[in-house]
């Protein structure tokens, strides 16, 4: 698979991010392929934090969140799905499935044995996350879930708003991620 990566260098300085970089690129189905997460706080830890970040956003949403969750004793996971953030991006836009990104989850959850998960999901986060319980081996896991913004797929049609923004991201694939966080949260500095 064709992916593209961000240069490291692009995410130097940022403010509030002082987080070592994890990766792995021998996940069963996505090999060769890079992942990035956060991962702090003791691996033996009677709790771990699971932060599913939503579109278009990566896990630095999630940086003032990560060392509350931190101080309380728990380990705290913060992946970036495929296509955001510092993991890798496929160039195919047929890549990007619903299924692509849900077994990704689960195979990282396997990979790092994360347990006694408290499911932290926000937007698309939540639209993928909140399937992840139904999976037998990642219900093992599970003990609590922390929603926000975001909603359960139920399987009916698009709302017009959504199906509007898709044909918006459809007509601007040079859309810039930043500007887009920018429009909802004018409040954050350039650097963020």
């Amino acid at each position: 698979m064709t992916a593209l990566r961000t240069p490291d260098e692009r995410f130097d300085e940022l403010p509030d991010w002082d987080f070592e970089p994890h990766y792995l690129t021998d996940l069963s189905g996505y090999e060769g392929m890079r992942a990035h997460y956060v991962d702090v706080g003791p691996r033996g830890a009677d709790r771990t934090f699971l932060l599913l970040h939503g579109e278009p956003s990566w896990s630095f949403l999630y940086r003032k969140m990560i060392p509350v969750f931190e101080q309380s004793g728990a380990r705290v996971v913060a992946p970036d799905l495929y296509g955001f953030g510092r993991s890798d991006k496929p160039v195919e836009r047929e890549t990007y499935t619903f299924d692509f990104h849900r077994n990704y989850l689960l195979r990282l959850v396997e990979r790092l044995d994360l347990t006694n998960i408290t499911l932290v999901v926000q937007d698309w986060g939540g639209v993928l996350g909140l399937t992840l319980p139904v999976d037998p081996g990642f219900a093992a896991r599970l003990d609590r879930l922390l929603v926000m913004n975001t909603a359960i797929a139920t399987g009916r049609p698009a709302t017009p708003a959504f199906e509007a923004w898709r044909d918006y991201c459809r007509a601007n694939p040079d859309l810039c991620p930043g500007d887009v966080v920018r429009m909802t949260q004018p409040d954050l500095s350039l650097e963020e």
